[in-house]
């Protein structure tokens, strides 16, 4: 049956939900890991919806074995983040989407979807927020802005934005500049700082997403590759110009 599981006792209320699918520049990816990391986060779920690959993930050191879309949470500070081994095949995003959305709006979950937009960036990258229903609200105490011109979000991110949307579910999307073919903590670090920790009231340790860049770089490089050769298939936000 096509479902998000929890199998672990925790109680929130309306919970925020940080999604971290790999796209552009891992920028998803690199934050929800960050956050597990260093917010010690208890795994509470998976998501056995249709669309996954039907793989099993095993960490070294360990025998336990674990599905490849999982959520964790801190109940205290009324937090998920969804992680993600794998990318989300595009042409199976919309079985996926229906399952994910569906229980978020079912448990009153506020979801922060992140997007890497591939563009030349500044000193820091520049972050911007979009938003689903009411969720606007929810940007006015961030340091983000809206997006200099018009855009769209592609992939399976893309597609949870647009279901967001369509149920007229509250939402945020974070769209930071970067990398495109290469995995980018710098991108993952400004997201975190100038959006996530106000929007959920907390602060997170972020020096290490920069002093071992190189190092998350090499370990990420990979399923990077994979996105990449996804090309317009894979989750990036992407400027619309000339006919606006």
């Amino acid at each position: 049956m096509a479902e998000v599981e929890i199998h672990a006792d925790a109680t929130f209320d309306e919970p925020t939900l940080i999604e971290g699918l790999p796209g552009a520049g891992l920028v998803g990816k690199i934050t929800a890991d960050h956050l597990v990391e260093e917010l010690d986060m208890e795994w509470l779920g998976s998501c056995y919806c249709d669309g996954l690959p039907q793989v099993s993930v095993y960490r070294g050191e360990s025998m336990e074995t674990m599905p490849p879309v999982r959520i964790y949470g801190d109940d205290d500070r009324d937090l998920l983040v969804l992680q993600s081994d794998v990318p989300v095949s595009p042409s199976q995003a919309s079985a996926f989407t229906g399952c994910l959305v569906g229980w978020l709006e079912s448990e009153s979950v506020f979801p922060v979807f992140l997007s890497g937009l591939p563009e030349e960036k500044g000193e820091v990258p520049g972050v911007y927020g979009i938003a689903t229903g009411d969720g606007t609200d929810r940007l006015a105490d961030t340091d983000v802005t809206p997006p200099e011109q018009g855009g769209l979000i592609s992939g399976p991110t893309g597609a949870l934005v647009h279901a967001a949307n369509k149920r007229d579910l509250d939402g945020v999307a974070l769209i930071a500049q970067s990398e495109v073919q290469f995995p980018d903590p710098e991108a993952a670090r400004t997201v975190i700082t100038r959006a996530i920790e106000p929007l959920v009231d907390i602060e997170i340790e972020t020096e290490t997403l920069v002093e071992r860049a190189e190092e998350i770089r090499a370990a990420r490089e990979r399923l990077a590759q994979q996105v990449h050769e996804g090309d317009d298939e894979s989750t990036k936000a992407t400027a619309i110009r000339g006919f606006q």
